[in-house]
């Protein structure tokens, strides 16, 4: 049991870390945009990535995300996924304090009771039993129209998050790069199976892989541009909530899974969702989340970056709201 535990607890650090890195690099990559392409442009950090492969701190950004990868790949098999996907859920306690080292900042209790009761809700809607759908097989017809929804949603997000103040701009991408990686997941799952059943030439012939490439490649770029442009911790908050509930719905309308109505699963999930909505409300309302938004929208890659003229917020303008430019 220590084990898949320990590996667990790894592996939300250095999705941390990777995630505190990368925005490093991309905010000091936008600063060095000077004509403000970046900003100007509908996913910025496209206009961005050159510059970023070319950025030690970027890189090893990725080294780490790749070995926090490695570390839950190891904890699935040394334990179950109620038990290892749950433990990944702390990477928003893990990236509180480094948010909070770019503002220079220790996180308030506020921030960590809001961190705590995201990822308690998110715990509560993994662990309890029968509360996610984990059976059922895919419908390729189901699957396919699944995807198109997705994908319509997501540049949906994308297109709104552009008239919107830098934290809800944020915000929304970081939802529609958690619906990626939602459809990631499942796009993995269809496309092992097609791999070990049917072999690599049935496998490169069918849909799923190239869905696959294209899902993970979009929430890794709207991941960084989320990063960017708003507070760490509130994209991480946001894509951690987003992921499972996406991949919820995805089981049941593309995967036949069954929908517990029975008492247990029910107050479970009434209780993840209360959780989820006070500990959002927390996030947003905080000053450091505030500040931390602030500084990205002035150096960051949020769309007119340079023009922002907000100041950072003090604690007596804690109430703002998640649309606040």
């Amino acid at each position: 049991m220590l084990v898949p535990v320990f590996l667990g607890f790894a592996a939300a650090f250095l999705f941390a870390a990777s995630a505190a890195l990368q925005r490093r690099a991309v905010i000091e990559v936008a600063d060095s945009d000077v004509d403000g392409r970046a900003a100007r442009h509908r996913v910025p950090v496209l206009w961005l990535i050159r510059k970023l492969l070319r950025k030690r701190v970027w890189l090893a950004g990725w080294a780490t995300n790749l070995l926090g990868f490695f570390s839950q790949a190891a904890a699935l098999h040394f334990g179950s996924i109620a038990l290892v996907q749950p433990l990944l859920v702390t990477e928003l306690l893990f990236a509180l304090p480094m948010a909070s080292a770019a503002i220079r900042r220790w996180p308030p209790l506020r921030d960590w009771l809001a961190g705590l009761a995201i990822t308690g809700g998110v715990v509560v809607f993994l662990a309890v039993e029968g509360t996610a759908p984990l059976g059922g097989s895919p419908d390729q017809g189901r699957l396919l129209i699944a995807v198109l929804i997705a994908a319509a949603t997501v540049v949906t997000l994308v297109q709104v998050a552009q008239k919107r103040g830098p934290l809800m701009h944020s915000a929304l991408i970081a939802t529609a790069a958690g619906i990626c990686y939602a459809i990631s997941a499942a796009m993995m799952k269809v496309t092992t199976d097609l791999l070990l059943n049917e072999g690599v030439a049935h496998t490169a012939l069918t849909w799923p892989g190239y869905v696959l490439a294209l899902s993970t490649f979009s929430g890794l770029l709207l991941g960084q541009q989320a990063y960017g442009s708003g507070s760490l911790s509130a994209a991480i908050a946001v894509m951690s909530i987003v992921n499972p509930a996406a991949s919820y719905f995805l089981g049941l309308l593309a995967f036949n899974a069954t929908l517990m109505t029975s008492p247990g699963p029910l107050a479970a999930t009434a209780g993840a969702a209360l959780l989820l909505i006070l500990g959002v409300f927390g996030l947003a309302h905080s000053p450091s989340v505030q500040a931390e938004t602030t500084r990205s929208a002035q150096h960051g890659v949020y769309p007119g970056s340079g023009k922002f003229s907000g100041t950072v917020p003090s604690r007596s303008r804690s109430s703002d709201s998640f649309a606040q430019d």
